[in-house]
């Protein structure tokens, strides 16, 4: 998996390029709705870049990315019938690593920063967080309502949520 020269990310750049095709329809194989393909074939990506040194370049990358995927896909067959209780997945996963992060309960101030925080966001921003996040419409909803792709959509919201990240961590170390 080594190029002389090549980093860490435009290594797996190239293994992305080389692999989403495919893993997109691996996922959508495993009986996932086609508006869910993409987030999770994505998160395949992000887990595999976090666990890319436990990979073993002899093994065949494709087959290992597809056990990450299917892994994820067992984990929303186990969690269908616990969404009801969570408001929104991404968001609750947020806030549940804010926690572990630092060790202690989630407190009233980072859920007071998280609302100034997304007060402070522009218009569209703020209105694209809102239909995911409270109304719980998913990236291709969003497309067709803010006139945009489902890429796009995704790219936007993962911007959001970092600058949210960043925004919550800086109005905590305020306090």
């Amino acid at each position: 998996m080594s190029e002389a020269g090549a980093s860490k990310e435009e290594l797996f750049a190239g293994l992305v390029r080389d692999h989403q095709a495919s893993l997109r329809v691996f996922v959508r194989s495993q009986g996932v709705e086609p508006g869910w393909v993409d987030d999770l074939a994505q998160d395949a990506f992000v887990i595999a870049y976090q666990e890319l040194d436990s990979y073993d370049p002899d093994r065949d990358f494709g087959k290992w990315l597809r056990g990450i995927a299917r892994n994820l896909v067992r984990n929303e067959l186990r969690k269908q019938g616990r969404h009801r209780r969570i408001l929104h997945e991404s968001l609750t996963r947020h806030l549940v690593d804010l926690a572990e992060n630092e060790e202690d309960q989630v407190d009233t101030s980072q859920l007071s920063a998280l609302r100034d925080c997304v007060e402070q966001l522009p218009g569209k921003s703020r209105e694209l967080v809102h239909s995911r996040y409270h109304e719980g419409w998913d990236a291709t909803v969003l497309a067709d309502k803010f006139e945009m792709k489902s890429a796009t959509v995704r790219q936007t919201l993962l911007r959001i949520r970092r600058q949210l990240y960043q925004c919550i961590n800086q109005r905590v170390k305020e306090v």
